[in-house]
């Protein structure tokens, strides 16, 4: 039995946490959810289908959007990238973003994906405590070139195990972990003056072109361009 994208939205229009999309192979909206709608800042569905992310995003980040749905597109999976969403509100929050193809008679046909908002941690967790000094580690040390195995030792489980119990835990891996902490305190370092090189170096990136890989693979836009909007709104 196969389920049309018409029966599916209204299904994800009662899930706040969750963005729901497909787009056609031109990646204009052919369907999206409430949640969307909302996030956008506008009120109805139909002010959404029909336009492309770089009509309904600031311009950095729908041109990344729309770079990332051209290699779905060509046929490649995204599994819970760890993104940095800014609505209309200029609030960011965190997701974990899903694309596929959309395949009909083995053809793409367009994109089909969900942005899942960041939950809590489950601090009933057995291994919750341990975890939790692990992140405190990550926190203190995110400058450092921190490594898996380290953080294993640190809370007496096996790098597997580690793994595992921070998905279970923070719906992440270690590595995403680290990502988002050093990304977080980027954002807020790319209000002050510091040069951009010195903030990714400050942020445990090796260089200023890995720093701006990361932070536009992460947040839509580039460091700069981050710098800019934000100056933009003081």
């Amino acid at each position: 039995m196969k389920i049309s994208a018409d029966e599916l939205e209204p299904l994800f229009d009662a899930l706040p946490d969750v963005v729901f999309f497909v787009k056609d192979t031109q990646g204009r909206y052919t369907h999206a959810n409430l949640t969307l709608v909302r996030r956008l800042g506008l009120k109805h569905r139909s002010d959404i289908i029909g336009k492309d992310v770089t009509e309904l995003f600031p311009t950095t980040m729908g041109g990344s959007y729309a770079a990332q749905d051209r290699r779905v597109l060509t046929g490649e999976l995204i599994e819970n990238q760890l993104e940095v969403h800014i609505f209309n509100n200029r609030a960011p929050g965190w997701c974990l973003t899903c694309k596929r193809p959309l395949i009909s008679r083995g053809e793409v046909r367009g994109v089909i994906g969900i942005s899942r908002d960041l939950g809590q941690p489950d601090g009933r967790h057995p291994t919750y405590d341990r975890l939790r000094r692990v992140l405190a580690h990550m926190q203190e040390h995110y400058a450092d070139n921190v490594r898996v195995h380290t953080l294993a030792t640190l809370a007496g489980l096996s790098v597997a195990q580690l793994e595992r119990h921070f998905r279970r835990v923070f719906q992440l891996t270690p590595q995403q972990v680290l990502t988002k902490v050093r990304i977080e305190s980027a954002m807020r370092l790319l209000g002050g003056e510091d040069s951009i090189a010195a903030i990714g170096m400050a942020c445990g990136f090796v260089d200023q072109s890995a720093f701006a890989r990361q932070f536009k693979a992460t947040v839509g836009m580039t460091p700069s361009a981050y710098r800019t909007m934000v100056m933009a709104e003081r």
